[in-house]
Formats: C-alpha cells, sequence, structure tokens
C-alpha cells in the first residue's frame, strides 16, 4: 500500500471514536437488520412487515450516514480541507439543495375572497403544469400561513406585509413578488384612510398635525389592534404627530376606541353614529365591504401613503434555481391567458417583483412609531 494513502487513513481515522465507530456501527445495523426482514420473508411472514423493516434499515442507514459524514465534515475542517473532506462538503451542500418534491403553498383568508379552496387549487394546478412538480394549495389565515413556513409544512405563502415581517423573523422567509390592484391608488402601495361621515364637522386642514389634532376626545373605530392600515399607520401618524406617545395611551387622547373587527365593522360604526371616524384601507370604501349608497355618506378625512400591498414570500429552504423557477412561473399569471386565476384569487390584476426589505420598510417604521415589535 502507498506510504502517502496510509498517511491519509491514519489522518482521518485516528480521530475521536466516533469517526471509526460510525461506520462499523451503520454496517452493522443495515445488515443484522435486512437478514432479520428476508428471514421473516423466508419463514411465510407477511411481505409487508418483512419490506417494511428493509425500509427501515434503510432509513437508518442514511440517518447513521447523516452523522458520520457531519463529523467528519466538521473533522476535515480542522485538517484545511483535505480532498475527501471537501468532496463531503459538496456533498452535503448538493443535498440540501435538492428541490422540493412537493410544493405547498398557503392562501390566506380575506374579507373580499369567497370560494377561495376551489380558485387556490385552480392556481396550483397551472403552477403545477409549470414547473412539472405537484403543487397543493392550503386555504390559512395570515397566523397559521406563517406558522406553517416556520415549521416547514409549507414552501410559499401569499402575506400581508405584517406577517410577511414575522415570517422573515421565525422562518427567514422572504417577500419576492407584491400584487397590484386597480383600487391601490400606489400601484403596489396603498393609503391607509380615516373616514368620516360626510356630515361631519371635522375636516382636512393645512397640515397633518391639525387635521389630526381635530381627533381630540372624539371616538374612533378602528379595525382591529393588529391591522396595518385600521391601526399600525394610523397611531404610527399619531405618534409621529406628537398626539400620542404609543398604542398604550390611546385612551388619553381619544374618548372612546373601539374596534370593527374588520374594514366593514368599523365603517358601520361611522354610518352608525356609533364612532366619530373610523381606520382603513382606501379600497375598503367601495363593496364588498359597503354597499355603494353607504360608501357616498362617507369621505375621507386623512389619508397615509405607501402601506405595502399583499406579496408572496418563499421559504429560505427552497434551493435559488427553484425559487426562481416558482417566481417565473407565478409571473405568468400576469399574461391576458392565465390572468383570470390572478382576478379571481384576490382581486389582483398583476404581480410584480420587488425587494423584500424595501417593500416593507414602511411598516417596520410604522410598528417602531406605534410601539410594535415586528
Amino acid at each position: 500500500m502507498p506510504f502517502g494513502f496510509r498517511q491519509q487513513q491514519v489522518q482521518i481515522f485516528s480521530k475521536p471514536s466516533i469517526f471509526c465507530c460510525a461506520p462499523v456501527n451503520l454496517l452493522i445495523f443495515y445488515v443484522l437488520t435486512y437478514r432479520f426482514s428476508e428471514t421473516l420473508i423466508s419463514k411465510g411472514f407477511s411481505m409487508t412487515l418483512g419490506k417494511k423493516l428493509s425500509v427501515v434499515a434503510g432509513a437508518g442507514a442514511l440517518i447513521l450516514s447523516g452523522v458520520f459524514l457531519n463529523s467528519l465534515s466538521q473533522t476535515a475542517q480542522a485538517d484545511n480541507q483535505s480532498p475527501i473532506a471537501q468532496a463531503l462538503t459538496n456533498l452535503q451542500t448538493t443535498l440540501a439543495q435538492r428541490p422540493q418534491s412537493t410544493i405547498r403553498i398557503a392562501f390566506p383568508s380575506r374579507a373580499d375572497s369567497t370560494d377561495l379552496q376551489r380558485k387556490a387549487n385552480d392556481v396550483a394546478r397551472f403552477l403545477s403544469q409549470e414547473l412539472k412538480t405537484p403543487v397543493e394549495a392550503i386555504v390559512s389565515d395570515d397566523t397559521a400561513a406563517v406558522e406553517a413556513l416556520r415549521a416547514n409544512r409549507v414552501d410559499v405563502a401569499f402575506l400581508s406585509s405584517r406577517p410577511a415581517l414575522k415570517a422573515e423573523q421565525l422562518a427567514k422567509a422572504r417577500v419576492y413578488l407584491a400584487e397590484v390592484r386597480p383600487n391601490y391608488s400606489g400601484r403596489y402601495t396603498y393609503s391607509s384612510v380615516m373616514v368620516v361621515r360626510k356630515d361631519s364637522p371635522l375636516s382636512s386642514k393645512a397640515n397633518a398635525k391639525q387635521t389630526l389634532e381635530q381627533l381630540r376626545g372624539k371616538k374612533i373605530a378602528f379595525t382591529s389592534p393588529t391591522s396595518g392600515s385600521g391601526f399600525i399607520f394610523p397611531v404610527g401618524a399619531l405618534v409621529q404627530q406628537g398626539l400620542v406617545p404609543n398604542r398604550d395611551r390611546l385612551n388619553g387622547f381619544f374618548q372612546q376606541v373601539t374596534y370593527g373587527g374588520n374594514y366593514s365593522g368599523a365603517l358601520q360604526a361611522v354610518l352608525r353614529r356609533q364612532a366619530d371616524v373610523a381606520a382603513v384601507s382606501e379600497y375598503a370604501l367601495k363593496p364588498p365591504y359597503i354597499t355603494a349608497a353607504e360608501g357616498n355618506q362617507l369621505r375621507r378625512l386623512y389619508s397615509i401613503t405607501g402601506v405595502p400591498a399583499h406579496g408572496v414570500a418563499i421559504d429560505d429552504d427552497i434551493p435559488v434555481r427553484q425559487r426562481t423557477q416558482i417566481i417565473n412561473a407565478l409571473l405568468k399569471l400576469n399574461q391576458p391567458g392565465n390572468n383570470a386565476l390572478l382576478k379571481n384569487l384576490y382581486n389582483s390584476t398583476e404581480l410584480v417583483q420587488v425587494d423584500h426589505g424595501r417593500h416593507l420598510q414602511p411598516m417596520r417604521d410604522a410598528l417602531q412609531r406605534a410601539g410594535f415589535a415586528p
């Protein structure tokens, strides 16, 4: 045996005992389990049972192989990346970059989406054809979608901006696409609006502080404590103008603070004169949130622009190549022959590529001003 090879062999296997024992344990485990399963089959036991044991043997082999490869790779790093170590490192990298065999996409329910599971299935079917990979549509809510990303139960999710930040924090997911709607004033951003009745004495003033100062001692209906346009951005504006210190001190400024639970509920409070002003999204002033007749009874008092549109977040576990394929497949929904699938889903007309950090920065700023963690 060549002297150089001996040195290499001694160099590798003179490390702690796990490197010597792991391959031996692997071989013993596999042989014994496999022989046991073959014996069962030969004695007339269930073929299914024997096969199951063979599968168990294979799984055990893979597990022990993973432990051994990882340990040997770590040892090789201390050995200045020998050729064997480099090969093992490359193997681990290749395994980590394997594409997902099934892509699972979360579609959160929204107030203006109906029959969502059927529509999401249609989109999943289209994407499966484009990707040549099975795609599964899962209807959930934003919170469940973020948790599913964290637990690797879904790979892609349509999310609003605050849950998207949470997905980044918990799952390292990033937003790559944003929705465009005809009722968004900023194409893929929209406005948070404070709305009053047309006969309200409140009016828009020369600047933001004068306009918002009028709300002191008034009754306000926010959408919900977690809503971006219906709470976080309006409260951030009040803090920015020095009218309240943070979200926990609203009662010192307003006579009454209530939550409608959704856009419709907040607007109904104003329509019924239970509140002087409501905080909602600009697109909530039309059906299906309220009727056209109800919309004619309301007007905007104050607008906050730049609220990030809903987007498509992709988990960081998806390999770069497959992620690019998913993005390109989704962008094909913009094409005339496919666009009805996108419109039916969330009333969006287009998906556009965005930079994750820039797109979500306005939400980060509003959260910070209002005294929230992302």
